[in-house]
């Protein structure tokens, strides 16, 4: 295992709310951290520094990738993971957050909570004495973006300096792409409609952190400023959960943000395209950018896994 003991020591028992929490040396150590775990499990070196912990994960919101890297990665460092959906649990029925927080403390090592409200996340770790992972809430989504940057970081070499392009919704991904990649020293570039544009005061506090690491943060309604001359295009759907009403009036709001291969020519030649799936295939991105030679989408979503499992060893370890 990789060895740095002040930092070992600022992370055991945190909780994972949101990237803001977090300093850039934080983020380079689990990415490191995860690198380290995904090179241990390639050579067949699986490590187990969780035995005889348990995750409990609580959802509200379907998953295929949360779920399945979180229960799969527990299971390979030696711990185990316990499902709990809103109708296996109180909460769905009325206990109290409070209630139930203090209850699954005294059961579990940890919490990992996929939500709608990003509140929600905050009260049970007001009252868990464990750590909490906020696995997706309607304002953020840090787990997907500290696999993002270790993908990135493995396709690229480095962090500093990159510039990302994200064209879509500014919504949670958006929000949280933008306080991870200025944590970072990228530079970031976020085109959305107007309406649909990122919170103002998550990308004030973006804009902070990029003037501090060196980086920048651009907000525009014109795809085409935000991608020229970027190395990577990030894309998600322009519908997310709990917005399926809103499917037809954002098609159309969004008609001028489809990720395709007369965009990504507008980029670096070696641009790469991510995104955080699941993907609607010819509305967001076409199927030819998904399917093509830039797209290392699943490489993206393997290391979810392994960023989650670099998260649990950190917090729970």
């Amino acid at each position: 295992m990789i060895q740095s003991s002040s930092l070992e020591q600022q992370l055991k028992g945190r909780d994972f709310l949101t990237l803001v929490d977090y300093s850039k040396e934080e983020i380079t150590y689990l990415l490191e951290l995860a690198n380290y775990l995904k090179k241990q499990q390639r050579a067949g070196k699986m490590e187990q520094p969780l035995q005889g912990k348990t995750l409990g994960m609580i959802f509200e919101k379907s998953s295929t990738r949360t779920r399945v890297s979180f229960e799969v990665g527990m299971y390979q460092l030696g711990g185990t993971a316990l499902f709990l959906s809103k109708e296996d649990i109180q909460m769905g029925r009325g206990e109290s957050i409070p209630d139930t927080a203090r209850v699954l403390s005294s059961y579990l090592d940890g919490m990992m909570v996929r939500t709608f409200s990003q509140s929600v996340v905050e009260e049970l770790a007001n009252y868990a004495s464990i750590p909490v992972i906020n696995g997706l809430t309607d304002t953020y989504h840090p787990c997907q973006v500290l696999a993002d940057l270790q993908t990135i970081q493995e396709i690229k070499g480095g962090l500093q300096g990159v510039k990302i392009a994200y064209i879509g919704d500014g919504n949670n991904m958006a929000h949280s792409l933008m306080i991870g990649a200025s944590k970072m020293g990228m530079d970031v570039a976020i085109a959305a409609p107007n309406g649909y544009q990122p919170d103002p005061s998550i990308t004030k506090k973006a804009q902070s952190f990029a003037n501090t690491e060196g980086g920048t943060v651009l907000i525009t309604d014109d795809p085409q400023v935000a991608t020229g001359k970027a190395d990577v295009i990030y894309s998600d759907v322009w519908a997310s959960m709990g917005q399926e009403s809103e499917q037809e009036k954002r098609v159309e709001a969004f008609a001028n943000f489809q990720v395709n291969t007369e965009l990504l020519e507008l980029a670096k030649p070696d641009v790469t395209f991510l995104h955080c799936l699941p993907a609607h295939r010819g509305e967001e991105v076409t199927s030819e950018v998904i399917d093509g030679e830039h797209s290392a989408v699943f490489q993206q979503a393997e290391n979810r896994l392994h960023a989650q499992k670099a998260l649990m060893t950190a917090l729970i370890g």
